[in-house]
């Protein structure tokens, strides 16, 4: 049977930091940035610890002393890309909270941030599921995502919901192009070009009413840019839920006077946790 890896060795291996800083030889910063390099010409499919290795001008088995294997090595790849969000603070970073008006200039920006870095490196896109370790700058990221939400009206929970949507808005976007361009290397053909030769379909669409319309109404003329749509609509239904969160909240705890957030069921709240109802229940009793 395959032996499995422990997690833990993943976490050490992304969280030690000075072995990855430049160094004479061969080492694990040069590795991960050869295999950066690697995977924006050719993706991830086009990825090996052999070619990198051919790159470097080693063996193989010299990068197995650096990193474990090629999962390993994605990971880390993956969190050297993610240190190019050079407008944000730098790690562990002490940050005071955004204003409740400053949320949506910040959240934008990271969010074009991250498309601007997986434009350059579409190969991202395709670091699919849910057990990738995070590194240091990765964790930087979604911290600083965090903040962008932090001391407006929403909920924690509503605060983490919020940056995951974002962080999968984008990562959509990023798969589309890493398809595209994939089938446009493999073709040699580009996107335009290769639907402007559809002829043979586009004959039999004229049957479909509403697709006509568009169509002859100019529709697919001048298309909206699937980023800056998506994202302006996102970001107007996130402020439309901090606006209805702010106008719920405001009221105090009757008993200790601590903010009230809204209920879950939407019934109006009078205390903030059972022991402050108690406390009150309590010198009813006996006042």
């Amino acid at each position: 049977m395959p032996m499995t890896r422990d997690p833990d060795d993943g976490v050490e291996l992304l969280w030690r930091e000075e072995e990855r800083e430049p160094r004479p030889g061969l080492s694990l910063g040069r590795i991960v940035r050869t295999a950066i390099e690697l995977a924006d010409a050719e993706g991830l499919e086009g990825l090996s610890m052999r070619k990198v290795a051919d790159r470097l001008g080693f063996t193989t088995m010299s990068l197995y002393r650096h990193v474990p294997g090629r999962d390993q090595l994605v990971d880390l790849m993956r969190d050297e890309a993610m240190g190019e969000h050079t407008d944000e603070p730098p790690k562990r970073a002490t940050k005071e909270p955004p204003s409740q008006e400053g949320w949506r200039p910040r959240l934008e920006a990271v969010a074009r941030q991250a498309w601007r870095i997986r434009e350059r490196h579409p190969w991202l896109a395709e670091v699919r599921g849910s057990r990738h370790l995070p590194g240091p700058n990765a964790v930087a990221h979604y911290d600083y995502m965090l903040a962008t939400l932090t001391g407006t009206a929403l909920r924690p929970s509503e605060v983490i919901a919020v940056i995951g949507l974002v962080g999968r808005f984008v990562d959509a976007e990023a798969l589309l192009l890493l398809e595209t361009r994939r089938e446009e290397r493999r073709s040699g053909v580009s996107e335009e070009e290769w639907w402007g030769a559809r002829d043979s379909l586009f004959e039999r669409l004229d049957q479909y009413p509403t697709i006509s319309g568009l169509w002859e109404s100019g529709g697919w003329d001048h298309p909206e840019d699937s980023f800056e749509f998506g994202l302006r609509r996102l970001l107007d239904g996130i402020e439309a839920l901090i606006r209805e969160r702010d106008e719920t909240r405001g009221e105090n705890c009757l008993e200790c006077g601590t903010p009230l957030e809204p209920a879950e069921s939407g019934r109006p709240r009078v205390y903030c946790s059972r022991a402050c109802r108690q406390r009150a229940y309590r010198k009813r009793r006996t006042g």
